[in-house]
C-alpha cells in the first residue's frame, strides 16, 4: 500500500516531468493508486478551486480514505507515544501503511521516527 502525506500529494500534483515520471514508476511497480486519508486533505486544500486545481486533479486517480478506523487511530497513538514525536496525522499515515506499506512524504524526519516502531513501513521522500 502506498500512502501520501500532504507533501507527497503536493509534489505529485505538480504538472512537471519529475512528478509524471514518478507517478509512472509507481504505476509500473503496481503501487498506484495511492491512499490519501481525508485528514491529509485538511492539510492540502484551501477550498478555493483556483489554488486546489492540481491537487483535485490528482485526487481523481487516488483512493481517498474517508474514515480512520478506531483500531488504526489507537495504533497511531501508540506509535506516537513510542516515537515521542510526530503529529497525529503523521502517526495516522504510518499506522495506515502497516504492515509493509510505504508513505511518500515531502518531510520524512518525523515519519521515519514513527516508522521505526511500525511493522515494516518504509518512508520515501518525494
Amino acid at each position: 500500500m502506498l500512502v501520501l502525506d500532504s507533501g507527497g500529494l503536493s509534489r505529485l500534483s505538480q504538472r512537471n516531468r519529475r512528478a509524471a515520471a514518478l507517478i509512472e514508476a509507481l504505476r509500473m511497480e503496481s503501487l498506484w493508486p495511492p491512499v490519501v486519508p481525508t485528514v491529509v486533505l485538511a492539510e492540502s486544500t484551501t477550498g478555493a478551486a483556483r489554488t486546489d486545481v492540481h491537487v483535485n486533479r490528482l485526487l481523481k486517480s487516488c483512493d481517498v480514505d474517508p474514515v480512520v478506523a478506531e483500531a488504526t487511530a489507537r495504533r497511531a497513538g501508540h506509535l506516537r507515544a513510542q516515537a515521542r514525536r510526530g503529529s497525529a496525522i503523521d502517526a495516522l499515515l504510518v499506522a495506515l501503511a502497516e504492515p509493509g506499506g510505504t508513505v511518500l512524504s515531502g518531510d520524512a524526519e518525523d515519519l521515519r521516527a514513527l516508522a521505526a516502531h511500525a511493522d515494516g513501513v518504509a518512508i520515501e521522500r518525494v
